[in-house]
This record gives C-alpha cells, sequence and structure tokens, in this order.
C-alpha cells in the first residue's frame, strides 16, 4: 500500500479486482443454487408431477368407506328376528395416535377396557393400515361417550364412531336357525373381497345370516373428505351412498316355533316341522338354545368356554347336525320297500313270540314288547312297532336293497336345505362298510337295520323331510328357510319358488295308501304305540313312534329304564303329518335321553300340530 506524507493511499484498482473477483463467485454460487433448485423444481412438479401431485392430494382429500346397513330378517308374517339397532365404537387411528401405549392406558382410566379388547386391537393394527380406523371397544353406554368426548381434546386419534350393531330382539328364539353376525377373523379376511367390507367389521357366521351373507350385506358407499394436518374433516366433497342390503322373510312362524321350543321343555333334541307341500321350514329347533346378541361383538372367554364346554352343549345344531338311530320310524319305509318289491303282502303274516332267531344262529334278536305280539301283519306291526316282523322283513330285502329304496327317499343324504353345515347321516350298505371299515357285512347287522339300530344314522331334519315325501306319496321338495327377498327401495316381494327333487318311483297307489293308513292307527287303534295322542284330536295324524338305544344290551340283559342314567337312556323319536288328507304340516322331533316316543316325542308334535292347525295365525 502507497504512502504519502506518511498517510496510507488506497488502492482502488486492487480493491476493485477483489470485489469483482468476490462479487463473481457470488453470482456463479447463486446461479448455481437458483440451477440446482430449478432442477429441483422441474424434477418435482414436472418430471413427477403426477405422483407427487397425487400424494399431496392424499395428505388433503380422503376416500372413506361408508358401511351399507344390513337386510332385516322376519317370519314369515312380519315379525323382526333381526334387526340394527343405533350404537357407538371406539376407535384408534393409530397414524394419528402420538404414543400408543399412553394413550390406551389414558382410555382404560376413562371406561372399561379388558386384557381381551387390547389383545384384539393390536391383532387388528397388524391388517389395517395406519390411517384406518381400528375399533377397540364396543356397544359404549350414554356415560362413556361422555367421558370420552369430554376428554378428547387430550386423546388425538381417539374417535367415537356412531353405526348400526345387529340386534335379536327374540333373544334365544330360533337362534340356530337365524344364526347371528360376528367379528371378521383372519380365516374370513383371506377369502374376502375386501374392497366389499372395507368399512365393515361383521359378517354373518351360521345360520340364515351366514347363508344369505351376500344379500343381506349390502354394497359399500364412499366419500371424498378434505381433512387438515390433524386429520379432523373440513369438507365433503363427494359421495357415493351404500346401497343397503335386501331384506329376507323367512318361512318360519314365530309362534309356532315358539310353541314348539316350549314343548321341549328342558330336554335336548331337535324338531323339524316343514310344509309337505312345498317344503317350507315351518319349525326349526335344536334344545337347549343360546342367545345370539352375545356373539355380535364378540364373547369374553370365560362366557365363551362355559358355552363351549357345557355338556349341554348349546351351540351344537341338533336339528341340522345331531345324527341319531332313526329307530322305528323306519319301519313304515320298509313296510313300503317290502310291497313295492314284491317281497311282502297284505295277507301275509308271522307269529312273534317276543324274539326272532336266524337259522343256525343261537343268538336271540329281542323284540320290546317280551310276550311278543302273536300272530302278525304289515299293518299290525307298524300299529304295534313289532320288531321280529321287521327283523324277518330286513333279512328277506337284505342290506342292500335295503339302502337302495331308502336312498331314493333321501336317508343318508343332505337334504339340500339353504343353510350350511348340514350332516347327512348314514344309510349302511355292504359296499359302505368295505369302504369304512375294511370288513365284512354280518347277517345280524340286517336284522338291527330293518328296526333302526346299528349303523343308520339321520338328522331331525333328514326325518322330517321324508315324512313329508311319504305324505305326499312320493312328491319331493327341497327344504327352504326363505320365504320371500325384499329389496329395500322399492320394497317389492321375490318371493321363492319350491324346489321340486326327483319323486320316489313307487308305481302302486295302495302301497302309499297301506302304508299311511297303518300311520294313522298308530295313532286311532286303541293297539296303537301313539293312541294317547288321539284324545280330543280335531283332524287327522298318521304318525310312527320311535325308540333309539344310546348303547347295546348284552344277550340276556334287560333294560330297566328307572336305572339307568338319563344320558344312556333311549331316545325318543316321533314322526307324524297332518291332516292325512290334505297334509299341511310334517313333523319329526328326537327327544335325547327321552325314554319312549309314545310318551316323550309324540306329545310334543302333538302341541305343534294343534298350534298349526287349530289355532293358526295369519298364513
Amino acid at each position: 500500500m502507497a504512502r504519502f506524507n506518511g498517510l496510507a493511499l488506497k488502492d482502488h484498482i486492487r480493491e476493485s479486482l477483489i470485489f469483482n473477483r468476490r462479487l463473481m463467485i457470488a453470482i456463479l454460487v447463486t446461479v448455481l443454487l437458483l440451477l440446482v433448485l430449478v432442477a429441483r423444481m422441474m424434477y418435482l412438479q414436472i418430471i413427477h408431477q403426477e405422483h407427487y401431485s397425487t400424494l399431496s392430494e392424499e395428505n388433503r382429500v380422503n376416500i372413506l368407506p361408508i358401511p351399507p346397513s344390513r337386510g332385516l330378517i322376519y317370519d314369515r308374517n312380519g315379525i323382526v328376528l333381526a334387526q340394527n339397532l343405533p350404537s357407538f365404537s371406539l376407535r384408534l387411528v393409530p397414524e394419528h395416535v402420538p404414543d400408543l401405549q399412553q394413550t390406551l392406558a389414558e382410555l382404560r382410566s376413562l371406561i372399561a377396557v379388558s386384557d381381551e379388547d387390547i389383545e384384539r386391537f393390536h391383532k387388528e393394527r397388524k391388517r389395517k393400515r395406519r390411517f384406518e380406523g381400528i375399533p377397540l371397544r364396543f356397544r359404549l353406554d350414554d356415560e362413556e361417550v361422555a367421558r370420552i368426548s369430554v376428554n378428547q381434546y387430550r386423546l388425538p386419534g381417539v374417535e367415537i364412531h356412531a353405526e348400526l350393531a345387529r340386534h335379536y330382539p327374540l333373544g334365544k328364539l330360533a337362534s340356530h336357525a337365524v344364526g347371528y353376525v360376528g367379528r371378521i377373523n383372519e380365516r374370513e379376511l383371506d377369502k374376502l373381497d375386501t374392497s366389499k367390507y372395507a368399512a365393515t367389521s361383521h359378517i354373518g357366521k351360521v345360520g340364515v345370516e351366514r347363508a344369505y351373507e351376500a344379500l343381506l350385506h349390502g354394497q359399500v358407499g364412499y366419500q371424498q373428505v378434505e381433512s387438515n394436518a390433524q386429520g379432523r374433516i373440513l369438507h365433503v366433497l363427494e359421495r357415493t351412498l351404500p346401497t343397503p342390503g335386501k331384506n329376507l322373510f323367512l318361512n318360519l312362524d314365530v309362534q309356532l316355533q315358539r310353541v314348539a321350543e316350549d314343548a321341549m321343555g328342558e330336554n335336548s333334541g331337535g324338531l323339524v316341522a316343514l310344509d309337505p307341500r312345498t317344503g317350507a321350514v315351518l319349525a326349526f329347533v335344536s334344545t337347549p338354545t343360546y342367545d345370539p346378541n352375545l356373539f355380535v361383538n364378540g364373547l369374553d372367554s370365560k362366557t365363551f368356554n362355559e358355552l363351549r364346554d357345557s355338556p349341554e352343549r348349546p351351540l351344537f345344531n341338533r336339528a341340522l347336525r345331531g345324527q341319531y338311530p332313526p329307530g322305528s320310524t323306519v319301519k313304515p319305509f320298509l313296510g313300503l320297500a317290502g310291497l313295492e318289491l314284491d317281497e311282502i303282502s297284505l295277507t301275509d303274516s308271522l307269529k312273534c313270540p317276543g324274539w326272532y332267531m336266524q337259522p343256525g344262529d343261537s343268538r336271540r334278536y329281542r323284540d320290546w314288547k317280551k310276550r311278543g305280539h302273536a300272530k302278525t301283519d304289515l299293518t299290525k306291526a307298524i300299529v304295534e312297532s313289532c320288531d321280529v316282523y321287521f327283523y324277518d322283513l330286513a333279512k328277506t330285502l337284505g342290506i342292500d336293497r335295503m339302502h337302495d329304496f331308502l336312498s331314493i327317499f333321501g336317508l343318508g343324504q343332505h337334504t339340500g336345505i339353504d343353510i350350511q353345515g348340514e350332516l347327512g347321516g348314514i344309510l349302511p350298505s355292504r359296499e359302505w362298510k368295505q369302504r369304512t371299515y375294511r370288513t365284512v357285512w354280518y347277517p345280524g347287522e340286517t336284522l338291527i337295520t330293518g328296526i333302526g339300530q346299528g349303523f343308520m344314522l339321520t338328522t331331525p331334519l333328514q326325518l322330517a323331510n321324508i315324512t313329508a315325501t311319504l305324505s305326499m306319496y312320493g312328491r319331493r321338495t327341497q327344504p327352504n328357510m326363505i320365504y320371500a327377498i325384499q329389496d329395500v327401495a322399492d320394497k317389492e316381494h321375490q318371493l321363492i319358488s319350491p324346489r321340486p327333487l326327483e319323486p320316489v318311483p313307487v308305481g302302486q297307489l295302495g302301497n302309499w295308501e297301506t302304508i299311511i293308513k297303518a300311520m294313522q292307527l298308530v295313532v286311532n287303534s286303541p293297539k296303537g304305540t301313539a293312541h294317547r295322542l288321539s284324545y280330543r284330536l280335531p283332524y287327522s295324524i298318521a304318525g310312527k313312534t320311535g325308540t333309539a338305544q344310546v348303547f347295546g344290551l348284552k344277550q340276556d340283559e334287560e333294560y330297566k329304564e328307572e336305572e339307568i342314567i338319563k344320558k344312556l337312556r333311549d331316545h325318543a323319536l316321533f314322526i307324524g303329518f297332518a291332516p292325512v288328507e290334505d297334509p299341511r304340516i310334517a313333523v319329526a322331533v328326537i327327544v335325547e335321553n327321552g325314554g319312549h316316543g309314545s310318551s316323550a316325542a309324540a306329545p310334543v308334535v302333538r302341541t305343534v300340530m294343534d298350534q298349526y292347525l287349530v289355532k293358526p295365525v295369519t298364513q
């Protein structure tokens, strides 16, 4: 730096060069930064504009599903069996919850939240996305809703969700027929179309609720909403309303169902009443029963274990899945087989000494009547339920011809009723035993099959179905729960037509009449096994009693009911239809460990028929 008279002089040229150089560097850096910014903006707004625009829109606009209202279920007279009631549930949106554990602890201090609720919540959280609401508690009462609402300002991500919950106003009545809904589990979720159940947490589990899930559920709706950073909805931009599920009218008659269940009393068993003309299921009873409302939002483990482990098995659908020996109720059908196959006639008879023996076999096959029935023909054998006659008839027919004839009626087969879970029973044959047990068929097994014992098993539904077929002279119709389907929008009813099946090919009308007249005498003859039903009977009944052994007896062992514990006593059965000249109802009942069909089962059927035929409700 130059000096003049001791003073330092500034070098303007040099300073100017330094300034210009620094300015250029600053400009270059600025331009470079601008280029980087422009490049980034081009990357965001041009190259990936669509992707980031979508993400940005999703931060502001959400698509929320709207659940459809589930269709209602009525009986044939319009009495509600399943409805929807307003309910509040507590939900958490994990994305908006800053500290999940703390929030759960806060909630437990405000309302009752069980360990099972927490466990279920965490399982559900693993299956859903973070922005989806996950239910923690269902059916909050007014006080619980108020507590959450007052404290909601300090519970981000916690929502009170208003919804419609399934409710069964008649409780236990007809629960095995109607069924229930429950929360969707992992196995069901894997099979479902998640788009159809986006807003739904429940699905039909059993009964009509399950069988007609597709009709009852409806179609989900959607709404496009604008929300703030906290997830609170500000505006609804667009809405597609859901389509409600269809209403179902069942063939069940609530009054008849109630009378039937009451008639069963404390006994376990099953009863099915059909309209033989159409296959309509008029009553469908399995006792003991249960309250389906318990299952809608889940049972605590204690209650569920009590129901599951109860020796009475209230959850077991005996009408649909209970398999029992048909006992003597099979005798009219074997009698018809003997007539149709020309192996017996009305004039043929045999002497019944109270037991039957095969040639070359020392074993005695006993009759229920120790002294026997003396000279017995087909009609007497049905009226008095002579075992010896049907031992001999079974030996004459042989197991394979018995199997082939009875299978035409549908024994040992599914009826095809329109609810899931039906069991078909067993109609044994040589081929069946070889396939099942890898052993031969023995002659003695043919004899006991002739009285509905041994390997033969049937269900109350199947018995009612073949009884209806007999009443209609072989015309078969598939049992049906549904009477009509109603569209909620136009209130129009679509009636369900009967579903005819291949008829029983019995050529001679007189054979049908012979069997049916004998079944009438079961009730009307003084020696008939169900003679007590005839007291002040205002209509005609054709029926047949039955008794099915629970355990076998030794050769010389005597069955003494009073010395046997209840669970080992014989099952009591009765089948019947009325009026005989124009059948409108066919009923089959099995009373577990009831003892005798005449005393335990037949009065139940009389009570049901009185309700339907003498005290009819609107049909």
